[in-house]
């Protein structure tokens, strides 16, 4: 009786992790994300010292512009936060904080950030649980998985964010997003300006 519970237990284990990722979409352009006027979920992720910090604390403080990379490793991601690095004197002035977020193992963010001449906090959600939860997460191909594992350290992922720039006020309600399936396509610093400037 008890190696039949076990058996029955393991079972529904394992039934439930694929039921998360049968749940992952296959393709960026299948994703459900949150909709504006929606409150964040809670999300404890890593900084680059590999300590836990709590998303929603650190979203309280200010408002704050949120902003989903792929990672380290994606030249396009490294555009965008290079190009944040560069307003953010101005986002700041308008009364907001960059937070930066990416599926990276933490190890590999003080190495994006020295290279973007970031200032603001990059964090990792590495086992990709807070990108799925606001539904931005898809799984990528095998040889996308298997050219990251080449060029991060640590483990490669096995969900990506589709890149999506998130505006909050400090409750952690959704003022404004862009989302992009097409991962070649980002927000502009000056277009990103643009609506802080009438939010």
């Amino acid at each position: 009786m008890k190696t039949n519970s076990i058996k029955l237990l393991v079972f529904l284990l394992l039934t439930s992790v694929l039921n998360i990722d049968a749940q992952t979409p296959q393709n960026p352009e299948d994703i459900s994300p949150l909709l504006i006027g929606e409150k964040l979920p809670d999300a404890k992720l890593l900084n680059e010292n590999g300590e836990t910090i709590n998303l929603t604390d650190e979203i309280a403080k200010k408002n704050t512009v949120l902003v989903f990379y792929r990672g380290g490793w994606c030249p396009y991601c490294n555009l965008q936060l290079a190009g944040l690095a560069d307003s953010e004197a101005e986002i700041l002035k308008l009364g907001y904080q960059i937070i930066a977020v990416s599926p990276d193992d933490y190890r590999n963010l003080k190495p994006s950030g020295e290279k973007n001449k970031t200032n603001y906090k990059l964090y990792s959600d590495a086992d990709g649980s807070f990108i799925k939860n606001i539904g931005i997460g898809f799984v990528p191909s095998s040889g996308t998985t298997s050219y990251i594992a080449k060029k991060t350290i640590g483990k490669a992922t096995n969900v990506l964010p589709v890149p999506t720039v998130l505006i909050l006020n400090k409750k952690g309600e959704i003022l404004f997003e862009y989302i992009s399936p097409n991962y070649k396509q980002r927000i502009s610093p000056e277009l990103l300006l643009a609506v802080l400037k009438n939010l």
